[in-house]
């Protein structure tokens, strides 16, 4: 088994090395698979998406959860999964990397710490322990003897940093130098601002969060820009419960079904299920 997820870990690195390509998020078993079928060569995990299928909050997910979860779709796929492992479900570094080693055994190619502290007193963890909070993760995925491949996240635009662009390349930075493979910082959205985080962190990937605030992105504007990995989050789930809301609600309203008609069919769905 150990040498299966390090031959995963091994090409997911190797598809940081040129291009772009897009890292769909899939939120349970089913769309994982779908997204396979679909020709995808990687996925990663949603902690927002996962959650909201199970009735919590993003971030109200138990760290267990969230492993059991983790484990579940790296089985359900032979492609290489990224986790969305938060902040690591601990403050102290020594605690991080105690859970990341946990979340290194899932079988994951991938993994990314962030820095959103949790606390809405001070959203960033200070910069010093979040650099050492990243050094650590670096050194218990080293002492793994895998390719795991390390994301470093700044939180600076979803915790309405006064000033994310500074924080971002200021952080991104000393998280690639503390030893993060790849880096992000979702929220991001105008292309020079984009372009300005590539060029700091260069030769190191960037990866580019894309969802219903920037979708006016494109694939191949980011490739031009540097990017070498696009990721949605959220953004698939949220399409679903966006068509789900809709017709639950004019069903309730107007009594009228109309936007049933728009389903997928489970004729289709039950081929795919059945050939996996």
């Amino acid at each position: 088994m150990r040498s299966t997820e390090n031959r995963a870990a091994s090409k997911f690195r190797t598809m940081h090395e040129s291009g772009c390509f897009v890292l769909p998020n899939p939120w349970d078993i089913g769309t994982a698979i779908y997204l396979e079928q679909l020709g995808f060569k990687a996925l990663a995990t949603t902690s927002a998406g996962f959650a909201f299928s199970r009735g919590k909050s993003d971030g109200a997910v138990p760290r267990d959860e969230m492993l059991a979860h983790i484990r579940e779709i790296v089985e359900a796929t032979s492609l290489p999964v990224n986790a969305d492992f938060l902040n690591g479900f601990a403050e102290k570094p020594k605690d991080v990397a105690a859970n990341v080693k946990l979340c290194v055994e899932t079988g994951v190619a991938g993994l990314s710490v962030e820095d959103n502290s949790q606390n809405p007193a001070a959203p960033l963890y200070e910069k010093g322990l979040a650099v050492e909070r990243i050094r650590a993760a670096r050194a218990e995925i080293d002492a793994s003897k895998t390719a795991v491949m390390l994301t470093g996240r700044c939180e600076g635009w979803l915790v309405k940093d006064p000033d994310p662009l500074h924080t971002a390349i200021d952080r991104l930075a000393a998280y690639a130098e503390a030893g993060a493979d790849c880096l992000y910082a979702p929220g991001v959205s105008k292309p020079d601002e984009i372009a300005q985080i590539v060029k700091t962190v260069a030769p190191k990937p960037v990866n580019v969060l894309v969802s219903g605030f920037n979708h006016q992105l494109s694939l191949s504007q980011l490739a031009d820009l540097g990017v070498r990995r696009i990721s949605v989050g959220s953004g698939l789930a949220l399409s679903a419960w966006g068509a789900f809301l809709r017709a639950a609600q004019d069903i309730k309203t107007h009594g009228t079904f109309n936007l049933l008609a728009n389903g997928a069919a489970s004729a289709d769905l039950n081929k795919l299920f059945r050939e996996k």
